[in-house]
């Protein structure tokens, strides 16, 4: 079975996570741009980080016969340090041509402020002007009360929608993301996030379309083999084994394909 990890931080990751990974039939990942587990004080970080996930982490992901792809963006937990975060987004751009970058992201709402949206708005707008595929961030507390403002936001500015994922979605969310028309990430995330077993109940309740699985895997308690496991457990709960691809490799490169610069062979 082939699977993607659509979203998952490799910066905070070993060596022994990628042979692991590729173990597991992984074959591509994409690595959204976002926090180092510390407020970062100057653009040059920023600068350096984005070198460091376009550049080395490709390298480091393609020894173990893995595709490495990237987002770029000013993130959603750091956007209320202004003008800083204006700083930043306002070099975005430049690294958005860049070889192996496939998206803005991983964009959003962290505390639902002003500031935050401001800076959203932003990078909304250049994704937009692109043409390039979108990956928002949903907050991990008012979760519902944030993907009800992007959805409002993505509609103000006439986003398309299906250029759009909407990530990090529970149960209070999905048919919000849903009925709007954007993809719908999934995070599976020991402790504070999804279980495989509530993923899976999710898409049985809400059908394979644009449902895409991604362990968001960083500094925390995670897992970089959580969308293979959950492959495991929608096979045990009897779903047919071009369902279960759907959701851990067609959707994810469908959504993807969006981008010139993800040269991945499907």
């Amino acid at each position: 079975m082939r699977i993607i990890d659509p979203h998952i931080h490799m910066y905070s990751r070993t060596t022994d996570d990628y042979e692991r990974m590729a173990t597991a039939g992984i074959e591509a990942i994409i690595e959204p741009a976002f926090w180092l587990g510390n407020l970062r004080s100057s653009v040059g970080s920023f600068r350096d980080y984005f070198e460091h996930i376009i550049t080395f982490e490709r390298k480091r992901a393609q020894e173990y016969g893995i595709e490495h792809y990237t987002c770029i963006c000013m993130n959603a937990k750091e956007a209320n340090i202004r003008p800083m975060a204006d700083q930043v987004v306002d070099i975005v751009e430049e690294y958005l041509g860049r070889e192996g970058v496939v998206a803005v992201g991983e964009i959003g709402f962290d505390q639902i402020t002003p500031d935050e949206e401001a800076v959203f708005r932003r990078q909304l707008l250049m994704g937009k002007r692109l043409g390039i595929p979108i990956v928002v961030h949903t907050p991990h507390v008012q979760k519902k009360e944030g993907v009800i403002r992007t959805v409002e936001i993505m509609k103000e500015e006439g986003v398309d929608p299906a250029k759009v994922l909407i990530d990090h979605n529970t149960e209070e969310t999905i048919e919000i993301s849903r009925a709007s028309g954007a993809w719908c990430g999934m995070t599976v995330y020991p402790r504070t996030k999804l279980t495989p077993d509530r993923v899976v109940g999710m898409i049985k309740q809400h059908g394979t379309d644009r449902m895409i699985v991604n362990s968001s895997a960083d500094w925390g308690y995670s897992d970089p083999l959580s969308v293979p496991k959950t492959a495991v457990v929608m096979r045990k709960e009897g779903f047919s084994r071009d369902a279960v691809e759907k959701v851990v490799f067609q959707n994810p490169f469908a959504f993807f394909k969006q981008s010139p610069n993800f040269t991945f062979k499907g």
